[in-house]
């Protein structure tokens, strides 16, 4: 088992994730959250957020290379440790809404990135540029291991991918039929299978809003969640989708559910995907 795989299941790192958890939970109102996450984009802002450090810090290790630049590279330091507030910010909000194996994770990418902040800020309190260069440098190398943490929170464990993507490559073009819609439970939530692909269907009298089942931001079953003022809430993170179009209503979602079109022929319920002919 490799040191990324061992650090997915350290139970003990779980000491840090649940008050920490806690505490980023806290954060009010929900909107600023939602901001934090990125539902306003479509997809995760922290990534993009983190871009500012990393390239003012790497462009600083660059200029350190040549004498002469100790102020410049200062100058990109002190840049990187203002960009990585809010960069922090979003990516404490997305990890608080992820699975234990990616919190775990989580926990030691926070704590080398934090190292990485703590070296970049010493270097601007020394005067001697040979030990504020090397504090950089120091300070380089945390937040590149921060990075290949992220990275495998991002694509090994698939933190803050959409989840739902997959549903239109599985799904064949036209209508499908889903049953007497007479059967379904009116108001209420139900989960029927079209092929491999779950689906969440709320009745309302003669017609139904149909969602792909599983929540596209860690695939949570939605049919076991709350439906209200038009929208279902995902049991396991809170995310809030529309029942009529699948939009994001609330984070930690960012990518919207897969719609069906619905149709009602001779008392049986029949789906298809938009434009799907």
């Amino acid at each position: 088992m490799g040191i990324l795989s061992r650090l997915e299941n350290a139970e003990v790192l779980d000491r840090a994730v649940a008050p920490g958890q806690k505490a980023v939970r806290r954060l009010r109102p929900r909107a600023f959250r939602d901001i934090l996450h990125g539902t306003w984009t479509g997809h995760p802002v922290h990534p993009m957020l983190v871009q500012a450090s990393v390239g003012a810090w790497l462009s600083a290790g660059v200029l350190d290379l040549r004498p002469g630049y100790d102020r410049a590279a200062r100058r990109l330091a002190g840049f990187g440790l203002l960009a990585s507030a809010p960069a922090v910010l979003a990516g404490l909000t997305d990890w608080a809404e992820q699975h234990e194996q990616q919190m775990r994770v989580g926990v030691v990418h926070a704590v080398t990135n934090i190292v990485a902040i703590g070296l970049y800020g010493a270097s601007l309190a020394t005067r001697a540029d040979g030990r504020s260069r090397a504090l950089r440098y120091a300070g380089l190398t945390a937040a590149s291991l921060g990075a290949l943490l992220g990275g495998h929170i991002s694509f090994r464990q698939a933190g803050g991918v959409n989840h739902a993507e997959e549903v239109p490559h599985l799904v064949e073009p036209g209508w499908h039929a889903l049953g007497p819609i007479a059967d379904l439970p009116d108001g209420r939530p139900a989960r029927r299978m079209l092929g491999e692909v779950p689906l969440l269907i709320v009745r309302r009298g003669d017609d139904a809003d149909v969602l792909a089942d599983r929540c596209s931001h860690l695939s949570g079953p939605l049919s076991d969640g709350e439906v209200a003022d038009g929208c279902v809430t995902c049991p396991w993170h809170g995310s809030v989708f529309r029942l009529s179009d699948g939009a994001v209503a609330h984070g930690p979602a960012t990518a919207p559910q897969p719609v069906f079109e619905t149709d009602v022929r001779d008392g049986v319920l029949r789906v298809r995907l938009p434009n799907a002919g």
